[in-house]
Parts: C-alpha cells; sequence; structure tokens
C-alpha cells in the first residue's frame, strides 16, 4: 500500500515584543493563532534603469491577502534557519532567481502588527527588508513562479506603487508608508535623486579634514641585502592590504576594483574613489561609520546563470550590496548572525571549540550558507557531527591564497636580512600565516633588535565592534631611530614602580609587571588596518597569554607624531587653546604623552579574578566595551605616570604644565574621530570628566584652558575609577561610565565647530 503524503509542519521561533529569541519554537499556524512574535524576511528587487520595483501577485490560495500584488518575495524564516538564506530561498522558490548573497543589502527591520480573517490571523512579524538593485528589468519570461505561492509579476515604478499604497488601493496587499514602510521609498529616493554636484562638494569637504603629507627617513644605515629584502617586506605588506579589504565586508574588494576603475570617469568619480582610499570601505571614519556611497555606486556584476535562460538576454546584471549601517560583526560572522545565536552555539561546545570562536584567528560561517553558495542548500547537510548551522575555520585556511604568498615573500626576505633578530621574525611570521599559531613569531616581534623594523599580522580588534574578538591584518614597516629609543629606556626601567603605586586598590596590582620594550621608528611604509586617521604609535600583541607571560613591545611612529603635531595639534591649540596657555603646547610634551600612553596599556588589571573566584581577562568580562575604556585608561594613566615621574625627578620639571595642556588640545584631535571609534568615545569620557571637576576651563571666548590647581586630582580619580572597574571585569560600571561621559558635550560641540577648518588626520 503506498505510504499516505503527509505535508511537513513548518515551525517558527517565537521570539520577544522586543525582537529577540525565547528559545521556543511553534507550528507555524499556532504562532498565527497565538499572535506569538516571530521572523519572516521581504525581498525587494529594484531595476535602476527604469526606477521600477517587481511586484508578486499572491496565489488565490494564500490564507492572507489572497489575488493582490505583494512584495517581490518574502516568506517565514523557519526554526533554526537564517534570514540571509531565506531570503536567497524564497526568491528562489517563488520566482526561479538564484542570486548570491551579494545581491542582498538588509535596508531595515520591519515590524507588523496587524490581525485579519476575523481574528483567526494574528500576525506580529518581525521582518528583514532586503534590497536587490538590478541594473535593467529581469524578462517576465525568465521567472519561473511558484504556482501554489504567486499567479503573476509585473514591475511598477516605484512612485506609483507607493501612490497605490498611500490611497490603500484595495488590489495591492497594505503597507502603510507614512510610518516605517516608507523607509523603502526615502531610502530609494535620496539614492537616485541626490544631485551629483552637491554629492561632489561633500565629498570635497570631507576630504578636507585629511592633510596629505610626504614622510621621509633615512635608509643609510641599511645595507645593499636589508634594501633588498626591503622590497619584498613592500610587496608583503600590499597583500595584508588585500587581507583587510575582504575581513571589512565581503563585497568590498570588488566595490575597490569598481571605483578604482571608474575613477577617472567623472570628478564624483574621483573624489568617490579618493575617501573610498582613505577609509578603505563605503563608511567615513570621521562621521561614525556614516556610509558616504551607496549600493547605487557599487559594482555591477553579471550572473547570467540566476535565472533560466532566454534567447537574446545575457542574464542579471545586479549591483554587489553593502549596507548603509556598518556591520558591527564586519566579515568576521555571518552578516544575519547575531549576539544571542553566537552565546547559544558557544554554549554547547567544548571547551576547546570555544576558545576557536573566540580566537583572534578563526572566522565564523554557516553551513547552510557554504552548502548554497555551492548550490547543494539542503538545511540536513550539516558536516558530519554538527548540530548548528555555525562554525570556524582558521585564517589560515579563509585567507589561504593570500598568506601563502606573504609567507613566501617573508621567507626570502628573512634569508636576505643581515639581523639575526629580524631573521628569526620573518621566518616564524612566515610559518605563522600558514599554521595559524601566531604565539612564537609575536615573541620574535617583541625581541627585534634590527635597524630594519617589522610589524606585520593580524593584531587590531577594533573593526569586529560585535566582540572585539576578531584580529585584523596590518602591517608596518619602518627604520629604527637609535638616539630616541634609546631616550625611552626611562619609561621600561620604571613599569613596576608605576603599577605598584597605580590609583587602585593594592589587591587588583599585578607583582611581575614585565617591562614593554619600545622602539621608536621612522615610518617607511603601512598597509591593512590603517584606514582614516593614521595611528602615531601601537603597543602589541593583544594576545593575553603573551601579555601575561611577556608583557607587550611598543613602536613609536616619530615622523607620523611629528607630521600630526605640526599639522593638526599647533592650529588647533590656537583655535581653541586660551592665549595665556599657548606656548604651553609642544611637541616633546605631546610625543612624551604618546609613549606613556601606549607604556600604560601594558600596566593595570588584564588577567583578573572575579568575585565568584573565576579567573577571566578585562577584555572577555567587557566585551564591545573594552575597547573605548582601555584607549581612555592608557591616556588618563599615562598623565597619571608623567606627573608621577616629574615628582620623582626623572623627567623634566618643564613637562609640568605642558603635559597637561597638550593633552586638552589632543582631546579636540582625537573626538573628531567621532564617538563611534574607541580613541574618541576615550576621549570624550576624559575630557567630559575633566570639565566636570573643573579640571579643564571653558571661557566665555569659548576658549579652554587647564586649572593646575585641580587637574592633578581629577586625573587620578578618573584613573582609579577606570583601573577598578577593569579589575572587577564590571560590564554594567563600565557601560554606565561611558554613556554618562561619552556624549557631544556643549563645550565639545563647540570646540569641534571652530576645528571644522583646520585639515588633517
Amino acid at each position: 500500500m503506498a505510504e499516505p503524503y503527509i505535508e511537513q509542519v513548518e515551525y517558527l521561533d517565537v521570539l520577544t515584543k522586543t525582537g529577540k529569541k525565547t528559545g521556543v519554537s511553534k507550528p507555524r499556524g499556532d504562532v498565527h493563532r497565538d499572535g506569538d512574535y516571530h521572523k519572516a524576511v521581504h525581498v525587494w528587487i529594484f531595476a535602476e534603469s527604469t526606477q521600477e520595483l517587481l511586484l508578486q501577485k499572491r496565489a488565490d490560495c494564500k490564507d492572507s491577502w489572497p489575488g493582490l500584488w505583494d512584495i517581490s518575495s518574502a516568506g517565514h524564516i523557519s526554526a533554526g534557519d537564517s534570514s540571509l538564506i531565506t531570503a536567497q530561498r524564497e526568491l528562489q522558490e517563488e520566482l526561479g532567481v538564484i542570486l548570491p548573497k551579494d545581491a542582498f543589502e538588509l535596508i531595515f527591520v520591519f515590524l507588523e502588527e496587524c490581525v485579519t480573517n476575523n481574528g483567526k490571523f494574528i500576525n506580529n512579524e518581525y521582518s528583514d527588508v532586503y534590497l536587490v538593485t538590478t541594473l535593467e528589468p529581469i524578462p517576465r519570461e525568465a521567472f519561473t513562479l511558484q504556482d501554489t505561492e504567486v499567479s503573476d509579476v509585473k514591475y511598477i515604478s516605484f512612485g506609483e506603487y507607493r501612490s497605490h499604497l498611500a490611497e490603500a488601493d484595495p488590489k495591492y496587499v497594505p503597507y502603510d508608508v507614512n510610518k516605517q514602510y516608507g523607509l523603502l521609498f526615502d531610502i530609494i529616493t535620496k539614492r537616485y535623486r541626490e544631485n551629483n554636484e552637491a554629492r561632489s562638494l561633500v565629498l570635497q569637504k570631507q576630504l578636507r579634514r585629511y592633510a596629505p603629507v610626504s614622510l621621509t627617513a633615512e635608509l643609510t644605515g641599511l645595507g645593499d641585502a636589508d634594501k633588498e629584502a626591503l622590497i619584498l617586506l613592500v610587496r608583503a605588506a600590499m597583500i595584508m592590504d588585500e587581507i583587510f579589504y575582504l575581513q571589512v565586508w565581503h563585497s568590498n574588494p570588488v566595490l575597490r576594483e569598481w571605483l578604482k576603475e571608474h575613477a577617472n570617469v567623472s570628478q564624483l568619480d574621483n573624489l568617490k574613489w579618493m575617501y573610498y582610499v582613505i577609509n578603505k570601505s563605503p563608511w567615513s571614519c570621521l562621521d561614525e561609520n556614516e556610509a558616504f556611497l551607496t549600493t547605487a555606486d557599487s559594482a555591477v556584476k553579471l550572473l547570467p546563470e540566476a535565472t533560466k535562460p532566454i534567447t537574446g538576454w545575457k542574464g542579471v546584471q545586479y549591483r554587489a550590496a553593502f549596507p548603509m549601517l556598518k556591520p558591527s560583526g564586519a566579515n568576521f560572522y555571518p552578516p544575519d548572525m547575531d549576539k544571542m545565536e553566537f552565546k547559544l552555539w558557544t554554549t554547547g561546545l567544548s571547551l576547546d571549540k570555544q576558545k576557536d570562536a573566540t580566537s583572534f584567528f578563526t572566522v565564523i560561517k554557516r553551513h547552510s550558507q557554504v552548502n548554497w553558495d555551492n548550490h547543494i542548500f539542503d538545511s540536513t547537510h550539516l558536516s558530519e557531527g554538527s548540530t548548528h548551522d555555525l562554525y570556524s575555520i582558521p585564517y589560515s585556511q579563509e585567507y589561504h591564497p593570500f598568506l601563502t604568498r606573504v609567507s613566501d615573500l617573508l621567507h626570502k626576505a628573512g634569508d636576505l636580512v643581515s639581523s639575526p633578530s629580524l631573521k628569526r621574525l620573518l621566518h616564524s611570521k612566515a610559518d605563522a600565516f600558514l599554521s595559524n599559531d601566531y604565539y612564537d613569531s609575536d615573541i620574535a616581534w617583541m625581541e627585534l633588535d634590527s635597524k630594519l623594523d617589522v610589524t606585520i599580522g593580524p593584531y587590531e580588534t577594533y573593526e569586529d565592534s560585535l566582540f572585539g574578538y576578531k584580529a585584523t591584518f596590518e602591517a608596518f614597516i619602518g627604520v629604527r631611530d637609535e638616539k630616541a629609543t634609546a631616550q625611552l629606556k626611562l619609561f621600561s626601567d620604571n613599569l613596576q614602580v608605576l603599577e605598584q603605586n597605580l590609583p587602585m586598590d593594592d589587591t587588583y596590582k599585578s607583582k611581575d609587571i614585565i617591562a614593554a620594550p619600545i622602539r621608536v621608528v621612522q615610518l617607511l611604509f603601512n598597509a591593512g588596518d590603517v584606514k582614516g586617521p593614521q595611528t602615531i604609535a601601537f603597543n602589541l600583541p593583544n594576545d593575553e597569554r603573551i601579555v601575561k607571560d611577556r608583557g607587550t613591545a611598543m613602536v613609536i611612529l616619530k615622523n607620523v607624531s611629528e607630521a600630526k603635531f605640526k599639522q593638526i595639534l599647533n592650529p588647533i591649540a590656537d583655535a581653541c587653546i586660551a592665549k595665556e596657555q599657548h606656548e604651553l603646547v609642544d611637541f616633546e610634551s605631546f610625543f612624551t604623552h604618546t609613549i606613556c600612553h601606549e607604556c600604560c596599556h601594558g600596566i593595570g588589571p588584564h588577567t583578573i579574578t572575579l568575585p565568584d573566584g573565576r579567573k577571566s581577562t578585562v577584555r572577555l568580562e567587557l566585551q564591545d566595551l573594552h575597547s573605548a575604556l582601555e584607549e581612555a585608561k592608557a591616556d588618563i594613566v599615562g598623565l597619571w605616570a608623567l606627573n608621577f615621574l616629574i615628582k620623582k625627578h626623572l623627567l623634566p620639571t618643564s613637562l609640568e604644565k605642558s603635559m597637561y595642556v597638550s593633552f586638552l588640545a589632543g582631546c579636540f584631535r582625537s573626538v573628531r574621530f567621532g564617538l563611534e571609534e574607541a580613541h574618541g568615545k576615550g576621549q570624550a569620557l576624559q575630557f567630559n570628566w575633566l570639565l566636570e571637576k573643573e579640571a579643564f576651563v571653558f571661557h566665555p571666548n569659548e576658549t579652554f584652558s587647564v586649572n593646575f590647581d585641580k587637574v592633578e586630582e581629577a586625573v587620578e580619580s578618573l584613573s582609579r575609577t577606570i583601573l577598578t572597574i577593569q579589575a572587577k571585569g564590571d560590564k554594567e560600571g563600565a557601560s554606565l561610565l561611558l554613556q554618562k561621559y561619552c556624549t557631544m558635550t556643549k563645550p565639545l560641540k563647540v570646540a569641534l565647530q571652530k576645528l571644522e577648518s583646520i585639515h588633517g588626520h
């Protein structure tokens, strides 16, 4: 006897009213009967050339809105499924259009709360709304319609469609265009009606905030073999750029190539390219990562096999999409993964697998997305032994084609160089790129004692604003400044003394601080994660195992520091510092505080014991708040430390006042980075605290000065507050501190308005 056909029941994840997963799933019919909150996707196909949206006519057998014109494609996200895969699958099932993930731009999340069918169908639905931008309309005959869902499709001008909705035309599924759904039309209107001249003026203004500078460095101390190695090292560094573009967002490399190719088409295209080169992405570093490009500016890709073939039509041409909001997880995690999904996944992993998931050097992916990309999607097709869609993959595998090239270049350079410590660094780093184990090569980097100074590898975690776990690739190549390096030994010799005297409870202090070796370098070339405002120093590695065992090492880029001081700090002082304190802003104070800032990353809490006795690290406990607080700590404790060393007669008293006034001028420099960026957040916190404690004074003529009677105590109180939050791993305390002080107060706004005309970052 034949088995009867039983339709599979679709289960949906039940959400809270605020859209968070509850961990419960229910059959679809029950969800709509009970009015449970759940998730869906909406996909809109928009044709650029005709400014039309594709609509589908819902099949007459549908349980809601039968026979009406609706979104291009839509559907529920089944329990355990991801948003992006659902969007891709719905488009394929309903219209026969198969597109890769870079065609989908998440434009907003829409909450619909309505009751239909005489109260029998309650729809409390959060929908991820995606826009797919094609150049031309897809021909009607290229679609393969799913007859149980869709009875017809048509293109309609987006303005005309908006009018139908506004007039509540009964032939169209209703959406309130005066509320949130109006965003769809607003986005398209703004994107395509913006005047090119106006855009050019905005980009010119954004570009003027940066000052082009030529850096010089003396190569006379390098032998011929070292100079030959230098060429190989610059080539290796350029590959760091290629990886970094990919780490920022998956369609970023193709956007870069497109903008570069089209840079000479018009003045606007040239400005787009110039500003993109500075930011290395479509999001502006100095504008809290606001997008300065849209998907309408992006690369065009052709997919002949996206639909069934039509004679005389070459296939779907679409724009490689990127979201207007910079993704907090960059390209380290699936774009539709949230913190809750990550947490649920990692909770079920073994300790080793958990370490992999939160490692600096792994990328998190979806089995379902990889399977889909390989055209073998099947949600039952998870890899062997896996019960979850997420998995981690080491950098050595993810970036293998790039890293094999870098490894080869570093081995060749290592064979050439004369310095034994540089030889060891280059060979061990070349091995690390392929093994994904950076421990030995980071130790070799800390022990580097060579005229040629090289930093290359995955280090900073600022791009990962979801958790602050994942490291971006970067490179700095320079020549050691021997004289300045020798002068700096003072700080490393006194690090333990500083730790013992830190303004915090003695129980939190480390007994075995290892002095950070300091190297002063004249920069020759940098690449990778060096976008936007240029760094003047860095303290590495960030790997807590090494920080605990060996401390950190620091590199200070003196020629970059001098350029910043001349181009930026002097003009800021002229605009913002009270006349009588003008001459106290000097390069020596600025440079000495920079060094001290980097040293102070090495003191204070790192590995901590929590109140319940658990061992942890500050980074793990504070997560996304760690970077901003750590930058503020290094800054403010740096000021405290300079004062301490002056009182011990280890630094000249000439710094006593100038360090505070130079720091005040420096606050305005960093806050211009925006309050989304860790350094900018850290500076706003310090500035507002010191202003509140009357250590900084805001005068009626809109200039600022330092109150030397109050500044020492204010610096100490903020140092104590931050160090104690870190020592306790107190995320709530960190959050409250940043919420209160990390704001654009009136004095800050006034200062920033005055600085709008000053160029340079």
